[in-house]
């Protein structure tokens, strides 16, 4: 489970990128964060779920991303 503040950050890129891009963009946990480490445990809890929880591969579908965080 994310955070809300996750949850949400996670579903605002996912719609941007596939607004900008299609839904065929992939992304990874990265593009949720700036190239700076201003949040390290916000970071280290996407990485949790992407790579533990979720066992994703580096890139994803955004649609596959936001349908997960959906049904949490």
């Amino acid at each position: 489970m994310v955070s809300n503040e996750l949850k949400q950050k996670m579903i605002d890129v996912c719609d941007q990128k596939t607004a900008q891009k299609g839904d065929n963009v992939g992304l990874s946990f990265y593009a949720f964060f700036a190239n700076k480490n201003t949040n390290p445990e916000l970071l280290m809890e996407a990485a949790t779920w992407w790579i533990q929880t979720h066992k994703l591969d580096h890139f994803e579908k955004a649609i596959k991303i936001k349908a997960l965080v959906m049904s949490e």
